[in-house]
């Protein structure tokens, strides 16, 4: 298989609520928005990822689902994202690998680590 592009689909329980958090309290910026303009469905950048919030579900998020996404300040995310009442379910830490990673939840409680790579960190240098 060869795979041109792809994306994640999260169908949550309430499409405008989660809509705001991921476009307005976490930041990501718009790929594009398709469909109806009074539920559109709108695509995020996740660095090289994509993101789909689109249609709405009654389905709980799955427990072993986590959205792990990279930022420079894992720090200032945490206090910017507690200021705006998010989820916090573990603050930032060092882990045993290395990385500075928290984790929070969106409104329906799909877990999002957020990974900061620090300076000394291996993955920071060269392997060549």
């Amino acid at each position: 298989m060869e795979v041109l592009t792809s994306r994640l689909i999260l169908r949550p329980t309430d499409l405008m609520r989660s809509q705001h958090f991921y476009r307005d309290v976490l930041g990501l910026a718009i790929y594009r928005e398709f469909g109806p303009p009074d539920s559109p469905g709108i695509v995020f950048f996740l660095g090289t990822a994509l993101l789909e919030v689109s249609g709405t579900s009654t389905a709980p998020p799955p427990a072993n689902l986590t959205i792990w996404l990279q930022v420079r300040d894992a720090a200032a995310e945490h206090a910017r994202l507690a200021k705006a009442e998010v989820d916090v379910v573990a603050p930032p830490r060092r882990e045993p690998w290395g990385l500075i990673e928290m984790t929070i939840q969106d409104p329906d409680g799909t877990r999002l680590i957020l990974v900061q790579v620090p300076d000394d960190h291996p993955l920071r240098r060269d392997q060549r």
